[in-house]
């Protein structure tokens, strides 16, 4: 079994490189996203939870995606933690069941952070893109995916996207083993990431 993790700044285009890697591989692809482990909040009152730092290593329950990764390179199936950013809470009633696949792919800003999920990896990358163009995609995720105006979007990504990637993410990018400039437009960086997990797997397989 084959671990990739997919990391760069939020707004990058990691997504787009997920399903041009997932597309290619036909099927045999799991994605564990990291959004899905940030740690319940539900305890907190509403006024607490808005002040959540997203972009921090601490916000992460980085003891259970471990696990659930080792469970996966094990063969066993999983619970997949379901999380909402509207109400900062992790649902108490649903999960996903994910079953083990010949591919696992890992996604997120921080997955780079931590050195025990690094150490499941057998392919590292990091999607690069220029500042202004993150923010643009940040604005209109935060728009239509967590209930902010343009205004707070523009407010939560000067006082918390931008220093938290300044601080931990960008300086993870030394632990990948490929780089993607332009973001996830980068055909050409696709196709060869795509040959190279064909080729690792082959070798795996062996």
């Amino acid at each position: 079994m084959l671990v990739i993790g997919i990391a760069g700044g939020s707004g990058s285009g990691k997504t787009t490189v997920v399903r041009a890697i997932t597309k290619q591989l036909q099927g045999r692809v799991v994605v564990i996203p990291q959004d899905s482990y940030y740690k319940d909040s539900s305890h907190l009152p509403p006024e607490e939870r808005q002040k959540i730092n997203f972009d921090h290593p601490d916000a992460i329950d980085w003891k259970l995606l471990c696990q659930q990764i080792r469970d996966l390179k094990q063969g066993n199936t999983i619970e997949q933690p379901v999380y909402s950013y509207i109400t900062c809470s992790r649902s108490k009633t649903e999960t996903v069941t994910v079953e083990p696949a010949e591919v696992i792919i890992v996604e997120g800003i921080l997955i780079f952070t931590c050195k025990e999920l690094r150490d499941q990896m057998n392919i590292k990358i990091f999607v690069d893109a220029d500042d202004d163009d993150r923010l643009m995609r940040i604005i209109v995720r935060d728009i239509a995916e967590r209930g902010r105006t343009i205004d707070s979007a523009i407010e939560h990504y000067c006082a918390t996207v931008k220093p938290m990637h300044l601080q931990f993410i960008e300086p993870s990018k030394r632990y990948a083993d490929i780089v993607i400039p332009q973001g996830g437009h980068n055909k050409v960086a696709i196709d060869v990431i795509s040959a190279t997990v064909e080729k690792a797997m082959s070798r795996i397989k062996k």
